[in-house]
């Protein structure tokens, strides 16, 4: 009976020990295998190539390289223009709108770059002359001319404004006569326009001043009208010419400015009338055969171009004989002012030394130019 009860203690014995044999394994067990029989598999694994994996990558980046370098110039990137299309659009603004498309003032496009953030496109003018303006890569701002600083702040410490004004002889006079030939809608005229503003406001009638007119045109229509304008304003109007001038250079809003100024219109449209009929403007306008260049004549003060070999805009006229100058106001306000017989307390007044922008606008300031229409 004993032993019968043991062998039955022993057989369950066995299937205690076998059932804690088959017992499941802890999560922390499954992990470690898990983790051992992967390193197993990858550390066997011939199927990994480092140096297929290295030429890839190499590959790649040439490929970027040379997309950046070679294609980027002509695919529009997330600012907006790409620099062929901020060409195009520079060039239909300036001949489409600017010069209002009069073929004989296009320019053209000589090439293009990007600096500081803004495309720099160099414009090649009708005269032959290389200039620079500058477009910001959404195509929405346009900059004739944009300052250094650092250039700036250089020139100021050596006490200059980026062009030198060379000594120049000029004719004493009790009453300086000073005349400035331009053309109305010349970038360069409008800049010494706003040059010598200041001076103007300055001496006051301690000098004898008058704006006239280069004899041809080289914006069309719009600059024909527009200098008969002034001539007029000037003529019938003269105090209230410089209030006018100083409007119109802002934006070139010619019956704004009209307004702005109370111009007395039976005056202004009595003298254009009369001014257009003697010197046949309209007519000659309309007429190419009466052209002696490829620009339209304007003949109002074409003894005085003659007379002093005025060639473009602008021209500076100071006592008789014709001068060159920088076209900041203190550098012209010395100018003029070298031509006084005894110079009055004016002259020693301190104006800007830097030179407005081409163009219209009093906002920005340009660089230093010689640059003319003509």
């Amino acid at each position: 009976m004993h032993l019968k009860n043991n062998k039955k203690i022993m057989e369950k014995e066995k299937e205690v020990n076998k059932l804690k044999a088959e017992k499941p394994k802890t999560e922390s067990d499954i992990k470690h295998h898990s983790i051992k029989k992967h390193k197993t598999k990858c550390c066997k694994s011939k199927d990994f190539n480092l140096g297929f994996f290295l030429g890839f990558l190499l590959t790649s980046a040439i490929i970027i390289i040379l997309f950046n370098a070679v294609l980027s110039p002509f695919v529009k990137n997330h600012t907006g223009l790409t620099l062929e299309e901020a060409k195009t659009q520079t060039a239909s603004l300036i001949n489409d709108t600017f010069f209002e498309g009069n073929p004989e003032a296009a320019v053209s496009i000589k090439g293009g770059s990007e600096v500081n953030g803004l495309y720099k496109i160099t414009v090649t003018t009708s005269q032959n002359q290389d200039v620079d303006v500058y477009l910001s890569k959404d195509g929405k701002l346009f900059i004739e001319n944009v300052l250094d600083i650092e250039k700036v702040k250089a020139e100021k410490a050596a006490g200059t404004n980026g062009q030198e004004q060379l000594p120049q002889d000029i004719i004493k006079n009790e009453k300086p006569v000073v005349e400035l030939f331009v053309m109305s809608h010349c970038p360069y005229g409008t800049q010494m326009e706003k040059g010598i503003l200041p001076v103007i406001d300055t001496l006051g009638d301690k000098i004898d001043f008058e704006l006239k007119f280069v004899d041809y045109a080289m914006h069309g229509e719009v600059e024909v009208n527009e200098q008969l304008n002034q001539y007029c304003i000037q003529k019938e109007e003269n105090a209230k010419f410089n209030d006018y001038l100083k409007c119109f250079l802002e934006a070139g809003e010619t019956d704004n400015c009209v307004k702005k100024t109370k111009i007395n219109m039976t005056k202004l449209s009595s003298c254009i009338s009369a001014t257009d009929k003697t010197f046949k403007i309209t007519e000659k306008l309309n007429d190419r055969s009466s052209w002696t260049t490829k620009y339209a004549p304007f003949d109002i003060h074409k003894a005085e171009n003659t007379k002093y070999g005025v060639q473009g805009s602008p021209s500076l006229v100071i006592n008789g004989a014709k001068v060159s100058s920088n076209r900041d106001p203190q550098s012209i306000l010395d100018l003029i002012c070298s031509g006084f017989e005894i110079a009055p307390e004016e002259c020693n007044k301190q104006l800007p030394t830097v030179s407005a922008s081409a163009g219209f606008g009093f906002d920005a300031t340009g660089n230093a130019t010689d640059a003319s229409c003509g």
